[in-house]
């Protein structure tokens, strides 16, 4: 089958999803499915809470499947219209659970869903974010049971790990390359095809889906070990007396020095993908000794920066409990909504623990998520007559950088900074 006889279905319209729904929708006859009949809703009346979609691209889309029937794109949480579709492409979330081990559940659930519609010829392309060798030794069995189908006989796998970076305008989905693979060398090709037709910066065709799965696991696991290094560097200097990013400028003046700032690890990715990974070492009967030790390090922060905090409070006279602290920021970063595994949340609980009274600012975020997820409120804007012992500076949104600092360093607050952002001279503390 040619790529012109392609009928898409994207499952899962999240980051990953929507964008991805978008441009093949351009050129494909798209179908996009979620679970959640608001997010359809949403969708439908061209709106996205996420601000990764192209609005204007997925209005042509919407309009071109009005027009010719036969390319475009249209939403659905309904099971049944899956049944036209020959060639899927997966996106649904890969989280951890409570003891940091991979919840499959979403990729499982999403497999189960296609087996039930899956036919003979058809092609399931997974992005999730997963171990090596998830796609063939979880999926596939999953899809074989609900089809009845033989893989790599009646249907075909591919694997393209998703590299959507949340909040960046310029490194898009398509201009950025993609790597690709196959559950057979046609259909390698076949799926190389397919991402080819709708980017700019081509692709990387991996020699197989396992290597293409580890691929997307490490590129996280090399920045989550990297800034670990880069903390555990903040701690060190805390101790000595010296600030981290004087150590880092000066180091850095040496032409090889890879300039890693440390920092809160948070977000669906960098936070997440090393337990896949370490998950598959121990499987395998390796201890992953690197990987997990920089998690370690990267989950203490949030403690060390409220510990931090609370000690500059002493030694400015204010009583610890009951006293007002401001958060600045609770997404996982800068200019973005998105605040899964967010580390901002960390500090305020550890805060929270000693008696303070806590506020949290962040004109990105969502209140209903963040009160669903996490358990807090979001003030909806910041009393200019209310007094804080300190003010915490955790995510560097372009609002902030115009925040009053001086104000609240002028009425005794600790002015705390975690992404190095604040005047130096009004700041009493640094990761």
């Amino acid at each position: 089958m040619n790529l012109n006889d392609r009928v898409i279905a994207v499952i899962g319209l999240g980051y990953v999803g929507l964008p991805l729904a978008i441009e093949y929708g351009k050129k494909y006859r798209v179908i996009g499915f979620d679970i959640y009949q608001a997010r359809v809703d949403e969708l439908n009346r061209g709106e996205d809470h996420t601000l990764e979609a192209d609005l204007a691209g997925m209005k042509q889309a919407r309009d071109a499947y009005e027009t010719t029937k036969k390319i475009g794109l249209t939403f659905t949480n309904t099971p049944d219209d899956l049944k036209q579709v020959n060639t899927y492409i997966v996106t649904v979330p890969t989280p951890i659970d409570r003891f940091n081990n991979p919840d499959l559940t979403p990729l499982l659930k999403a497999s189960e869903t296609i087996g039930k519609t899956l036919n003979r010829g058809d092609l399931v392309i997974y992005e999730s974010t997963v171990y090596p060798g998830c796609t063939e030794e979880d999926c596939v069995p999953v899809l074989e049971k609900f089809s009845g189908l033989k893989f790599n006989v009646d249907f075909f796998c591919g694997y393209s790990p998703e590299r959507i970076n949340p909040g960046d305008k310029v490194n898009t989905l398509t201009k950025i390359k993609k790597i690709t693979s196959g559950s057979t060398p046609e259909i390698a090709d076949l799926v190389d095809a397919l991402y080819n037709s709708i980017l700019e910066n081509g692709t990387h065709k991996a020699p197989n889906m396992k290597v293409a799965e580890a691929a997307k696991a490490v590129e996280n696991s090399q920045r989550d070990v990297n800034i670990s290094f880069m903390n555990e560097l903040a701690l060190i200097c805390d101790r000595v007396g010296i600030d981290t990013n004087d150590v880092i400028e000066a180091a850095g003046s040496k032409w090889n020095f890879l300039k890693y700032r440390p920092g809160l690890v948070g977000g669906h990715c960098i936070s997440v993908d090393p337990y896949y990974l370490a998950h598959k070492a121990k499987s395998l009967g390796y201890d992953p000794q690197v990987i997990l030790s920089g998690r370690a390090v990267n989950n203490s922060i949030a403690k060390f920066i409220a510990d931090k905090v609370l000690k500059l409070m002493i030694q400015k006279d204010h009583k610890i409990k009951d006293s007002n602290v401001l958060i600045l920021g609770v997404t996982f970063k800068e200019n973005c909504p998105d605040c899964r595994n967010t580390k901002v949340v960390d500090i305020v609980d550890e805060l929270e623990e000693f008696g303070c009274k806590v506020d949290i600012y962040d004109p990105w975020a969502s209140n209903e998520i963040v009160k669903h997820e996490y358990g807090k409120e979001l003030i909806p804007a910041i009393n200019p007559e209310k007094e804080y012992a300190a003010v915490i500076a955790c995510v560097s949104h372009n609002q902030f950088k115009t925040f009053d600092f001086k104000k609240h360093k002028d009425n005794n607050a600790v002015i705390f900074d975690v992404k190095d952002f604040v005047d130096r001279s009004l700041v009493d503390g640094r990761l």
